[in-house]
């Protein structure tokens, strides 16, 4: 028959495995602290994923003519915003196009709108041939994120006048609030139109990060998982249009990456 071990024995095992435990512990925080729980991590990893989209034309000056934000997902797929792809009329010279960073400069790659919903505000880009470079696609939530959520978005918050340069702003999930997004070709929503939208709703995310008519078509990424959760739609703004970017509201609208559901074949 065994003996059991002496009690201080015990007692000295007991605190070792307390202190390993806590170790681990400790590490792994360590290592979520280092990874996709960190805002710069996050940045880094999804703005190469971002890409200003407009009209091309090499008959124009400049050729490339900005209208949103657009991020690339699984499939060699883009998405965007309905009002941002609207931009585009096939009956005119131009292509609808993204701008992607190369080393010798942007090079524009034609796309088309393979579907578009304006009830959310949605829409899919493809490109008309293969892309001549690998993207990485971002990883899209399966659920809504909770209130109080720290998120970042990135886009192009004033187009092209400093360069097309994707910038990032954090802020977090302010509420889940139903609202109505069949906009006909706004960026912004006043605050007098509010109430009126109300009547046919879905639930968006409002944030309270402040974003501009650019950044429409961006993502909103969860900093916690790096996931996708929310694409920017709308942004709520004092008076008209124009005042956003000299006196911006700080409230915001991302439509969930849910509603993309029957707009791509696989979510």
């Amino acid at each position: 028959m065994t003996r059991p071990a002496p009690l201080h024995a015990r007692r000295r095992q007991a605190l070792a495995a307390l202190g390993a435990f806590a170790g681990a512990a400790l590490s792994g925080r360590a290592a979520l602290a280092q990874g996709v729980g960190d805002t710069a991590s996050v940045v880094a990893a999804a703005k190469p994923s971002v890409f200003a989209v407009g009209l091309f034309s090499r008959a124009q000056k400049p050729a490339f003519r900005f209208a949103g934000t657009c991020f690339a997902i699984d499939g060699g797929r883009f998405v965007t915003c309905a009002h941002v792809a609207q931009v585009f009329d096939p009956n005119s010279r131009d292509m609808l196009a993204i701008s992607v960073p190369t080393v010798e400069g942007n090079r524009a790659i034609e796309v088309k709108v393979t579907a578009s919903r304006r009830e959310n505000d949605l829409a899919i880009l493809e490109p008309v041939s293969p892309l001549p470079l690998p993207i990485r696609a971002l990883r899209l939530a399966n659920t809504l994120p909770a209130e109080g959520t720290e998120i970042i978005l990135i886009g192009f918050p004033i187009g092209s006048a400093l360069g097309l340069i994707p910038a990032s702003h954090r802020g977090m999930v302010a509420a889940v609030v139903p609202m109505a997004m069949a906009l006909p070709t706004t960026t912004g929503l006043e605050a007098r139109n509010v109430q009126a939208l109300r009547s046919t709703p879905i639930e968006v995310l409002q944030l309270d990060a402040t974003a501009y008519p650019g950044n429409s078509g961006g993502p909103v990424i969860d900093v916690r998982t790096g996931l996708v959760v929310g694409v920017v739609s709308m942004t709520l703004v004092k008076n008209t249009r124009e005042s956003a970017m000299s006196a911006p509201s700080g409230i915001s609208y991302a439509v969930p990456v849910q509603q993309l559901a029957g707009l791509i074949p696989v979510m």
